[in-house]
């Protein structure tokens, strides 16, 4: 069922239960107010009726005139009363019948007693008189002269004359709950409609997303949950979308580190084999041969390198390797790192400076400290050229901090988003040849400070270079690290 007609037949349940609960106890108010009204009215004509008896001094019973009774009866058959006068003997003097009627033993003893009686239907299980051709309800009435029962009246009207305000009740409310079933069918179709109508636009929307838009907003006023639901909706296809753009990003960087390592692998490959089939054919001389194995050995550091550094990454990504920190001073190691990069840096123009305290404790490492370095100067001297590259640190409170600096092309905000990222090259085209820049230095940087418990940031500008900031916490203050590293 549609969730229009699942709303519209709750609001008519509820609407039905409610009217049928009050028109029930309308009616049983309605009912016992009819009643008392006449046993009240009833009873106020038996005790006129007491009033005006004429007492028999012989026998002392309650006599009326039977021609003022018919009279009175013919004046009250427009409220359909019919009278029934028994004496203290308990015998019907009115209206004269020639059988014998009486009340029973246990009816009279409690008149007897002064007590009246009221009959709601002479037609029921347990009435006190018995059955008649017409329902009928009325009171027995006792007419007492002081402790002695002079004689008893039992005035009643039909059971339906009684009932007839109840019938206009029942028949009210049944008009009434077919007007409000109408009114409300209305209503509830109205309220159903605007509510499925906004959950129909939610829906609408999920489909689209299903299909692939993420550009997919819906307009809310913040008054209802439905609203709160669009609100989160949303908030949802926003972060799907920036998530479908990093995995669509990755996979784009995925593509062309795979295209870049089939290129760097397939270079220095194609030139091994080439030398050995030179080699085996004996078409190199004899001279050249020193040259050609150095080659070969050169292209195949290479594809030892891009192997290692896809296995170092998976390594630390899944935290399998074992860091075995120590505390040490950076600043030696610091100091043969320009020695080290000194000739790569040469081939560049560039120039490596380092400065610092006379001694920068640091704990980490010590191997992953120095790749970490040695990482973040190699990338600096690949995209700088006849520029300057600045090794620096200095002591925190309870941290030490180094900067790498250059003045190369520098990065974009764009670029500085994913740079710590697998597979991302800042400029690919400005990639040299044996450099070595397979998109994994600075992922393998990130990974291992993070894993050190550590921090790392770049600002950087197109044209002015960029600056790499790394914190390494003294040991048992690594919980100061920030959430979003």
């Amino acid at each position: 069922m549609k969730l229009i007609y699942q709303n519209m037949l709750g609001f008519l349940l509820i609407i039905v239960t409610t009217i049928s609960i009050i028109g029930y106890s309308e009616i049983g108010y309605a009912r016992n107010q009819a009643y008392m009204q006449n046993y009240q009215r009833m009873e106020s004509y038996a005790n006129s009726l007491g009033e005006l008896a004429e007492t028999d001094e012989k026998n002392s019973t309650a006599l009326l005139n039977d021609n003022f009774l018919n009279q009175l009866e013919f004046v009250l058959r427009g409220d359909d009363v019919h009278l029934r006068i028994f004496n203290d003997q308990n015998m019907q003097i009115y209206p004269r019948v020639n059988a014998k009627v009486q009340l029973s033993d246990k009816i009279f003893s409690t008149l007897k007693n002064g007590q009246e009686i009221r009959i709601q239907n002479n037609h029921a299980e347990h009435s006190p008189i018995g059955s008649t051709k017409d329902a009928y309800t009325g009171v027995l009435v006792p007419w007492m002269n002081g402790k002695n029962l002079v004689g008893v009246a039992w005035i009643s009207s039909k059971v339906t004359h009684v009932e007839r305000p109840i019938y206009m009740s029942k028949r009210n409310l049944l008009q009434a709950l077919l007007v409000t079933v109408v009114v409300g069918l209305i209503l509830s179709f109205i309220i159903s409609y605007y509510s499925t109508k906004r959950i129909k636009r939610l829906s609408r929307a999920t489909q689209k997303v299903a299909l692939g838009n993420f550009n997919v907003q819906i307009a809310h006023k913040d008054s209802d949950e439905i609203d709160q639901l669009a609100e989160n909706f949303n908030k949802m296809v926003k972060a799907l979308k920036q998530s479908n753009e990093e995995v669509r990003a990755q996979e784009n960087r995925r593509g062309q580190f795979m295209a870049d390592a089939a290129h760097e692998m397939r270079t220095p490959l194609t030139t091994i084999n080439g030398i050995l089939e030179g080699l085996q054919y004996d078409a190199i001389p004899e001279e050249s041969k020193p040259k050609s194995i150095d080659l070969m050995q050169r292209e195949t550091k290479r594809l030892v390198r891009l192997v290692n550094e896809n296995l170092d990454y998976e390594k630390i990504r899944n935290n399998q390797i074992m860091l075995i920190k120590t505390d040490f001073d950076a600043m030696p190691i610091l100091r043969d790192l320009k020695s080290q990069l000194k000739q790569n840096a040469g081939k560049a123009s560039d120039k490596i400076s380092v400065t610092g305290p006379e001694k920068l404790p640091i704990y980490a490492d010590r191997d992953r400290f120095t790749q970490v370095m040695v990482n973040l100067v190699q990338n600096a001297i690949q995209f700088t050229h006849d520029g300057q590259i600045e090794i620096s640190g200095k002591r925190l409170e309870h941290a030490s901090e180094i900067f790498v600096k250059d003045n190369g092309i520098g990065m974009s905000k764009d670029q500085t988003k994913y740079i710590f990222e697998r597979f991302f090259k800042a400029d690919p085209s400005r990639a040299r040849m044996g450099t070595g820049e397979s998109g994994l230095g600075l992922a393998i940087v990130s990974s291992l400070i993070k894993q050190h418990g550590g921090k790392v940031k770049v600002d950087s500008e197109p044209g002015k270079g960029s600056t790499f900031t790394i914190i390494f916490y003294d040991k048992g203050y690594e919980q100061f690290i920030s959430k979003d590293q």
